[in-house]
């Protein structure tokens, strides 16, 4: 988009952006720093400018997650905590035509949607799934997460994560890439202009081989959570770089071949 905008003081600008359509035209309640507004805005530009938004179809479960629907301007469905890749299926199944995806943070879609999850994508089911990792359950309580890492502390974990008592975090995207009905599996994040231009290419790439049928899509966006963490929103940046990044690294874990 490149419109002419004419300023009072008769300056003029070029405007390469505008809020598009695909977004409802409402404030964002996210903490301030918090990564789910980035990716909505990601998501729903993808939408805009492959012009599918009447054919686009999100499901989110309970989390952070759950206000997705206030502010995708798609039609959405609410799931059960952890059911939003069961719930997808269904969609696509009796929809063929339709674009689906999930929408859904680690403490969903790691803990109690983990058998959900990994049947899902051992299907094939063609659809995107979403997950956004911040290693806590940001709504509830800050509570630790299967993605926790070892020594994070959390409401839960005062001390920190004990892997003896707790097991280590659950690379869930690893495991994915493993399945053979995994067709695109990546791992990207929102923490710098350079990360959500990644992103963004991996959302429309999703969307495009689900277009083609291929089988399922999963992205992983390793984000912060400010008041989870109990850390400004610039802190959580640093944190990301040198802490969760070295255990969650970014990049493709399965793209298809040539």
């Amino acid at each position: 988009m490149n419109e002419k905008l004419l300023l009072e003081d008769g300056t003029e600008l070029e405007q390469v952006f505008c809020r598009p359509d695909t977004l409802t035209d409402v404030p964002y309640h996210y903490c301030p720093g918090c990564g789910h507004s980035v990716v909505h805005n990601v998501l729903m530009e993808v939408v805009d400018e492959l012009d599918i938004q009447d054919k686009t179809i999100g499901v989110a479960p309970v989390g952070c997650s759950v206000f997705a629907y206030h502010y995708m301007n798609i039609d959405m469905q609410e799931a059960a905590h952890g059911r939003a890749s069961a719930v997808a299926t269904g969609i696509k199944r009796v929809l063929p035509d339709k674009l689906v995806f999930s929408y859904q943070g680690d403490g969903d879609l790691a803990a109690i949607g983990t058998a959900e999850t990994i049947h899902t994508v051992n299907r094939g089911e063609n659809i995107l799934i979403v997950f956004i990792n911040n290693g806590i359950y940001g709504m509830t309580g800050g509570q630790m997460a299967p993605t926790t890492l070892p020594g994070m502390v959390t409401s839960t974990s005062p001390y920190g994560r004990d892997v003896h008592m707790a097991g280590y975090p659950l690379k869930i995207t690893d495991l994915i890439a493993q399945l053979p009905g995994a067709y695109y599996v990546t791992r990207q994040s929102v923490h710098n202009p350079n990360a959500v231009r990644k992103l963004k290419k991996a959302v429309t790439k999703a969307f495009e081989y689900q277009m083609q049928n291929k089988g399922t899509c999963f992205i992983e966006v390793v984000s912060n959570c400010p008041s989870g963490w109990k850390m400004t929103p610039v802190e959580t940046i640093k944190y990301l770089e040198e802490v969760m990044f070295p255990y969650y690294p970014l990049g493709d874990l399965k793209v298809p071949k040539e």
